[in-house]
């Protein structure tokens, strides 16, 4: 008896292993996806600008980056007490306008640090709906609760949203060849933009992704998508694996999505050692009932040798016993 239907995955090509580079972009999604990666200890950037909804943001990041354009006190404002940049998340915003300017620079300066070296890009798509700033005529990444007034907005159409993944390739491989993008649409679900309008959104983002696909090279020999959104609809068909808002992925799913990712995007080679630093991590979260016993004093001794042979192959790794000292 089946009691699920399984979406069919195949492995990729050209898949992330511990010597792979990779930059995050996109929604909140990519945010659980980049605690992952960060837990198992691969080598990423994630985010340089927060949380990144729509793929016009996505795109002015990159432009701006690799025209090494500075933010300076006129692309930022005032407001609550605290200084914001509509290209940037509210986490970035600061009461001090210094502190801003300082971090919205320094995520340009990563941000392009990262891609002259990045072997993977992987962007999470969160909303076609786009909210335009009517004094200037630009989109925002952020309205920083900004009047509502004082925007418009628009679903962005599958051929703008086409064009703008077009331009954020044509941006990136400008300065790396080499770069292999992985898209992929967010399974939150923007219920504030309405039941239809959030099916509406996910479509165009599929469909304009899937048209960049086909016209940049066949899946597999380009850049590839992976179906974490469709996971979550056709998989995952049960409101147990949301969280109380019935709007996020909870925990659950996001284990059984990144499986799924690490059976498709993660090299064999890899897992072994993914295993190794699984076990080590789930040996600094370890709290003894008796920190000065003999016992706890050779299992520390047998988590700083299996720290010490992770680190020899792999010294990026950033693996400390530290917590158990103080």
């Amino acid at each position: 008896m089946k009691l699920q239907t399984q979406i069919p995955l195949e492995k990729a090509e050209n898949q992330i292993g511990y010597g792979s580079q990779l930059l995050l972009l996109g929604s909140c999604f990519v945010e659980n996806m980049g605690k992952k990666l960060d837990y198992f200890k691969f080598r990423h950037l994630q985010n340089p600008f927060g949380i990144l909804f729509q793929p016009l943001a996505i795109e002015k990041l990159l432009a701006r980056a690799l025209q090494n354009k500075s933010y300076s006190e006129s692309d930022i404002f005032l407001l609550n007490e605290r200084w914001h940049c509509f290209d940037a998340h509210s986490s970035l915003s600061d009461p001090s306008k210094e502190n801003l300017l300082k971090k919205l620079n320094d995520g340009l300066e990563a941000t392009l640090s990262q891609l002259q070296t990045a072997s993977h890009i992987i962007i999470t798509l969160g909303t076609a709906w786009a909210y335009r700033h009517s004094a200037s005529g630009n989109f925002v990444a952020n309205c920083h609760k900004v009047p509502q007034g004082e925007f418009s907005k628009e679903l962005l159409s599958i051929d703008e949203i086409t064009n703008s993944l077009e331009r954020t390739l044509k941006h990136a491989r400008s300065i790396n060849n080499e770069l292999q993008f992985i898209f992929t649409v967010s399974p939150v679900r923007h219920l504030k933009d309405g039941f239809i309008e959030n099916q509406r959104s996910k479509a165009h983002l599929i469909s304009a992704v899937h048209k960049i696909r086909s016209t940049n090279g066949t899946p597999g020999e380009a850049d590839g998508y992976f179906p974490s959104y469709e996971l979550m609809m056709d998989e995952l068909r049960d409101y147990r694996f949301y969280e109380r808002d019935m709007m996020h992925p909870n925990q659950l799913a996001i284990d059984y999505i990144w499986e799924k990712f690490k059976l498709v995007w993660i090299s064999e080679e890899a897992h072994s050692t993914m295993e190794k630093v699984d076990a080590i991590q789930k040996g600094l979260q370890h709290r003894p009932f008796n920190p000065g016993s003999e016992q706890h004093r050779k299992f520390r001794e047998g988590l700083e040798t299996k720290i010490t042979a992770v680190r020899k192959v792999y010294p990026f790794m950033e693996l400390s016993q530290s917590q158990f000292l103080s």
